[in-house]
């Protein structure tokens, strides 16, 4: 069978320059995907428990975070030459980020719900490679929150979860608390 041979054979992994250059020509105009390890994923459909994580999840950090931080959502993060990921909330260094991506993050949120598999996954490799000293998973389908941090030979070596009723600290503000029920 030609499809079983072919996934025998050595793989050339995208470059996130020749990815952006895809999609700056609008190769992807129509479709949700981003690149991770130098393939290119098709990300999950965004429901409304997801929309509404997401929401809760700017207003908060940004009535917290102003003049402080930079808080992205849904966009870009250049996380590798080869992968430059599309979380669902970001919490950056204040910049300008009209000539390029950001490059460092102070925290990464990723709402799962299809996806959790890949959230605690793939994603959580990724950013801990790329040094996000706090990742965290929002589990709408368990209603919990998971806070990965402390980094140890590229990955999250701790894992926290929070349910409703607890109050997660940031670790880069710990000043910022944030209620589990104000997120889902």
């Amino acid at each position: 069978m030609a499809t079983a041979s072919i996934l025998q054979e050595p793989v050339r992994p995208l470059r996130r320059v020749e990815y952006d250059k895809l999609v700056e020509a609008g190769v992807f105009e129509d479709e949700r995907v981003e690149l991770l390890y130098g393939i290119i994923i098709r990300m999950s459909p965004i429901g409304p428990p997801h929309a509404s994580a997401v929401a809760a999840l700017n207003e908060l950090l940004i009535l917290r975070l102003a003049g402080r931080a930079s808080v992205r959502v849904q966009s870009s993060i250049a996380a590798s030459d080869d992968s430059q990921p599309e979380p669902d909330v970001a919490v950056v260094p204040r910049n300008n980020y009209r000539q390029a991506h950001p490059s460092d993050a102070l925290l990464i949120i990723e709402v799962a719900d299809s996806s959790l598999t890949k959230d605690r996954g793939i994603k959580a490799k990724l950013y801990a490679e790329c040094g996000v000293p706090e990742y965290w998973v929002v589990n709408v389908r368990d209603d919990l929150v998971e806070v990965h941090t402390e980094i140890v030979g590229g990955a999250y070596t701790r894992v926290e979860p929070h349910r409703p009723g607890s109050r997660i600290r940031l670790t880069a503000f710990p000043d910022v608390e944030i209620d589990v029920r104000d997120i889902l």
